[in-house]
C-alpha cells in the first residue's frame, strides 16, 4: 500500500526531533455547497531539528515512531521568511525613527486647515 504524503505549514518546532504541522484541506460543506477549510495537525518526526516554524514542508506517512508520531518530514518546499524579517528588523533599528515622526507630523495641522476653512465657508 503506498505511503500518504500531506503538504503543510510547521506551526510549532519546540519538541525536540518533532514538529507539529497544520494541514488544510478544502472540502464542499454537505448541505450548503460552500468550500470551506478543515484543518489538522499532525506530529511528524525531524531529526536534525532542521525546520522551523512558517516552513511550508512535505509529511510522509511512516510506522509508529511514537504514541503520536505516524509522520517524517520528507523535504522543504518553502522556507519561511522569520530570518529575512530578523535581518530587516535590524536595518530599521539603524535607522533615525525621527524622520518618519516628521511626516506624520504636518499631516495633523493640514487636516485642521482644511476643516477652518470648510467652516468659514459654512458661516459666509
Amino acid at each position: 500500500m503506498p505511503k500518504r504524503i500531506l503538504t503543510g505549514i510547521v506551526s510549532s518546532d519546540k519538541t525536540d526531533k518533532t514538529v507539529t504541522v497544520l494541514v488544510e484541506r478544502r472540502v464542499k460543506h454537505p448541505l450548503y455547497g460552500k468550500i470551506i477549510k478543515r484543518s489538522k495537525k499532525y506530529h511528524a518526526h525531524d531529526e536534525k531539528n532542521e525546520y522551523v516554524v512558517g516552513d511550508k514542508v512535505r509529511i510522509e506517512e511512516t510506522k509508529p515512531i511514537s504514541k503520536t508520531k505516524t509522520w517524517t518530514v520528507k523535504d522543504r518546499l518553502v522556507a519561511s521568511k522569520g530570518q529575512a524579517i530578523a535581518a530587516d528588523l535590524d536595518v530599521a533599528e539603524a535607522t533615525p525613527t525621527g524622520a518618519p515622526e516628521e511626516k506624520k507630523a504636518p499631516q495633523k495641522p493640514a487636516k485642521a486647515k482644511k476643516e477652518e476653512a470648510t467652516t468659514e465657508d459654512a458661516e459666509a
